[in-house]
């Protein structure tokens, strides 16, 4: 390996430990929320008495609220399977061009 790829090497890692660790020191006291925070926040601000139109289904079945650890697995077994189908229809699309280029 070369002079120049050692220190590209290494400048890209400092970038990358600066982009990690500045924020855990200079964010100290920030509250990160989710889109979904902000609109019941909202939602209370304008109408106290708001009630929801529907429960989510899981819910209805089990009877009772799904546990946060499991409401986040659910959506990250969805979002794999929507770059899944995505992965694999831009497979087809790439193959599919070879094929015809013959």
């Amino acid at each position: 390996m070369s002079k120049k790829n050692k220190i590209t090497i290494v400048i890209l890692l400092l970038i990358v430990a600066l982009l990690i660790f500045v924020p855990l020191f200079a964010l100290k006291e920030a509250e990160f929320g989710g889109s979904d925070d902000a609109g019941s926040v909202m939602i209370e601000q304008i109408n106290g008495t708001y009630e929801p139109w529907f429960t989510p289904v899981l819910e209805n079945w089990l009877g009772r609220e799904l546990p946060g650890e499991i409401e986040s697995l659910l959506f990250c077994v969805q979002t794999g399977i929507g770059v899944g189908i995505l992965a694999f229809c831009m497979g087809r699309f790439v193959e599919r061009k070879k094929w015809e280029n013959k």
